[in-house]
């Protein structure tokens, strides 16, 4: 393990951690890219040198390296990578989620999953599975890392400042504080779930959904008469005397009255009995 004393501003070992460990974490998770620039921060705390500046740009072009590299690997290598990273029901998920993201928010949750804790690779590797847009992933990447390393390495300085001759102390300051803004974000994004969810279920049914009553078919089948109807709402028979005259002029068939029969068609009335 490296000491926090070796990430001196001078160091040549300061500058290729800042490059190499934000870019091989987008297709090796378990490397802690946020820890290390969070450390760099914590060294240079009480430094002025204008050094410092290109630490945060190669952290940040480190970031955005990585991210394409994931987007290439995603492209080139779509199965085999799905089965890798999304591997079971929990990858389904994770890629699930991803592509929801990416068809709803589009760019900005590029930008946003670098501080979604997962989010990274999840995110980047879909993008190269459904051919995402490369420009508009260049443009988002590019942002996010810029964003993220400037981040990280200001909450390292703040820990590194407070704890000023104990760096450890400073890191785990660091530390906490990405834990606590992650928790934060992760937390906003579940009851945002939850608040669409019940407004889902909350929501009534359009027109012509599922839940309308679909149409109902009514037929008569006396010795007499067969007759069915169609009709949405269905409409019972009626053999009212009213009602066979107005059905009457409209020349259809009609209901045939026991007892003293009467048959009408087209408009003409015969009597029997």
């Amino acid at each position: 393990m490296i000491d926090l004393a070796q990430l001196d501003i001078s160091s040549p070992v300061s500058y290729l951690i800042a490059v190499l460990v934000p870019a091989l974490d987008a297709l090796i998770p378990v490397l802690p890219s946020e820890t290390a620039v969070i450390a760099l921060g914590v060294a240079t705390a009480g430094s002025t040198d204008p050094r410092i500046a290109v630490l945060v740009g190669l952290a940040a072009l480190g970031a955005f390296l990585g991210d394409n590299a994931a987007y290439l690997v995603g492209r080139r290598f779509g199965p085999v990578v799905s089965r890798w990273v999304f591997a079971g029901e929990r990858g389904e998920r994770r890629r699930d989620w991803a592509q929801r993201s990416l068809a709803r928010y589009g760019t900005r949750i590029i930008v946003a999953c670098r501080f979604i804790p997962g989010g990274r690779t999840a995110v980047t590797v879909t993008c190269g599975l459904i051919g995402y847009p490369r420009r508009s992933f260049v443009l988002g990447t590019a942002l996010a890392g810029i964003l993220w390393a400037s981040y990280a390495f200001l909450l390292g300085r703040i820990g590194g400042q407070a704890f000023e001759g104990r760096p450890w102390a400073g890191l785990l300051v660091g530390l906490g504080l990405t834990v606590a803004v992650s928790g934060v974000i992760e937390a906003a994004r579940q009851i945002r779930r939850q608040h669409r969810r019940r407004q889902a279920h909350a929501a009534p049914a359009r027109p012509g959904s599922a839940a309308d009553p679909a149409p109902q078919t009514r037929c008569s089948t006396s010795p007499r008469q067969t007759r069915c109807s169609t009709s949405p709402p269905p409409t019972p028979c009626s053999t009212s005397p009213a009602h066979v005259l107005q059905a009457n002029s409209t020349g259809v068939a009609f209901p045939v009255m026991e007892g003293r029969t009467s048959v009408f068609t087209g408009g003409n009335a015969v009597r029997r009995g």
